[in-house]
């Protein structure tokens, strides 16, 4: 049974996801936090193909931090550039944007992505 918090937040995402889609031109760069770890993944929706995505635990980042949130934002703008991608939409996936998710987000700016 989902407690009052994840309700809110899968609420919060279905109505996100109702307005955001990617596109092979312009995907959507999706977050996921745990516990453990952040995860992001650049996904063109039209295909149905993750295009780029990188984790806490691919870079061997210690604990589940800012600083890590941050670094995954760097590495998943990384990957999207050597795919081609330089603009995506952002999908905080019903997420709060703040600590970790604003993190992830300035590094994946300053990584050379635009949204």
């Amino acid at each position: 049974m989902a407690s009052a918090k994840d309700s809110r937040r899968l609420r919060i995402k279905r109505s996100i996801r109702s307005k955001v889609a990617g596109t092979p031109g312009r995907p959507r760069l999706t977050i996921f936090r745990s516990n453990k770890g952040i995860y992001a993944q650049v996904i063109d929706d039209e295909a149905g193909k993750t295009v780029a995505s990188a984790s806490s635990f691919e870079l061997g980042a210690q604990g589940n931090n800012v600083e890590a949130a941050k670094q995954v934002g760097l590495k998943v703008a990384e990957k999207a550039k050597a795919a081609g991608i330089e603009s995506v939409v952002f999908d905080r996936n019903g997420y709060l944007y703040h600590g970790k998710v604003k993190a992830l987000a300035d590094g994946a700016r300053e990584g050379g992505l635009q949204f």
